[in-house]
């Protein structure tokens, strides 16, 4: 399933996401700090949905109440379950 994510309060304008059988197979974040987005990415694929929230909520960027990590683990928790 591709989910495509519209982020809230972060420098990435989206988020697509491939999902299948409860793991992230691929992360793509389009804008935002490119060599942080692609880690993230990297570190995200192969994992289960649940462990990908579990890791990456609640993070924040500098003095923002968010960060891309926080607004994938949202992507999943909303259309992933």
């Amino acid at each position: 399933m591709e989910i495509k994510y519209q982020p809230h309060g972060v420098c990435s304008r989206q988020i697509i996401i491939d999902v299948e059988d409860g793991i992230v197979n691929s992360v793509k974040f389009v804008g935002g700090c490119s060599g942080n987005t692609q880690g993230v990415a990297a570190l995200a694929k192969g994992m289960k949905v649940d462990d990908v929230i579990d890791r990456l909520e609640g993070i924040r960027c500098n003095s923002k109440p968010t960060s891309c990590p926080d607004q994938l683990a949202k992507a999943l928790k909303e259309n992933a379950r």
